[in-house]
């Protein structure tokens, strides 16, 4: 493949990531919460950065709650133990609860919505879902890679003889792991950002350690978010 063939494949692979609105929100977050991060919680023009860039993330998350609604009336796969499924049920539920509350709490910032008390009485009680959903994930995640660790032992035992790096069922259980980690840290860390951002322990978590955890998560969904990179062809 010639340099000129690569770079038009990467430049095509970040079309594909730009034209995905869940990507364009997630760099919009990490714009958000490092600039609460910068801001510290103190007016000035990180804030305003802060306060604009949350207002105009809503408009990408116009009906996605329709999302989680079809993963909580979908079927699970099968063998899932039954905690685990209610686990995930109850996160589709609460995170679809918080994104379509949060039309509500868009309609008040933006005006139409005129009553101001009742708006942030329902962005606290969408934040509260927010972080009850973190706290599902959290936990399917705890229970999913408990599950597969007991695949990868048992895979591990079967392939004593061989090198079990050269087993594709391997590999996958090994990436799925290393996928469930990464799902596991970001969870338990928006948990922290949504007890930040309600203000339940302002002592401990402040605006900048909310920013600075804001922003990796972020980071971290920006990641997750990436296309497959396409393979070059050999000659």
């Amino acid at each position: 493949m010639s340099t000129l063939d690569a770079t038009r494949a990467e430049l095509a692979l970040a079309v594909l990531y730009l034209n995905k609105a869940e990507a364009r929100d997630k760099i919009c977050r990490a714009i958000q919460y490092g600039s609460k991060f910068l801001s510290n919680g103190q007016p000035g023009t990180a804030q305003n950065v802060d306060k604009t860039t949350s207002l105009a993330r809503k408009v990408f998350r116009l009906f996605k709650f329709v999302n989680d609604l079809h993963g909580l009336i979908s079927p699970t796969a099968p063998g899932t133990p039954l905690p685990l499924v209610l686990l995930g049920k109850s996160k589709n539920a609460l995170l679809s609860t918080f994104l379509f509350l949060d039309q509500i709490v868009w309609l008040g910032r933006t005006g139409i919505y005129k009553n101001k008390e009742r708006a942030e009485l329902i962005g606290r009680i969408s934040l509260y879902c927010w972080m009850g959903s973190s706290v599902c994930t959290t936990l399917v995640e705890v229970g999913e890679l408990g599950r597969l660790s007991g695949q990868i032992k048992k895979l591990e035992k079967d392939l004593k003889t061989g090198d079990k790096y050269q087993n594709e069922a391997y590999r996958a259980k090994l990436k799925k792991s290393n996928e469930r980690s990464l799902a596991l840290v970001k969870a338990g860390m928006d948990t922290v950002v949504a007890i930040g951002l309600l203000q339940l322990a302002p002592k401990k978590i402040t605006p900048r350690v909310t920013g600075a955890l804001g922003f990796t998560t972020s980071l971290i969904s920006c990641y997750q978010l990436l296309p497959a990179p396409v393979k070059a062809k050999t000659s």
